[in-house]
């Protein structure tokens, strides 16, 4: 099973179609997701440690993935691997 970190701000629509992607994806593939606001000390701290500029922010198993709009088929691709 691979983790999944997601990074959101609130009233973030790019936050909320993470969300569904991340949704769409895990009725395919087993993921254990998280969510983590960036207004938390928690997620603050993963935001600058791991370089997300702005949310949505994407880990995959601890590594950075992507932030900002996410692509659908580019997680896909990459969680296969």
């Amino acid at each position: 099973m691979r983790k999944v970190t997601l990074l959101t701000k609130a009233d973030c629509d790019l936050c909320e179609h993470a969300k569904a992607v991340l949704d769409r994806v895990r009725e395919d593939l087993e993921l254990d997701v998280e969510t983590l606001s960036m207004d938390s000390d928690e997620g603050r701290d993963l935001a600058q440690q791991c370089r997300v500029l702005f949310a949505p922010g994407l880990l995959i198993d601890g590594q950075p993935f992507s932030y900002g709009r996410l692509s659908e088929r580019r997680l896909r691709r990459a969680l296969r691997c």
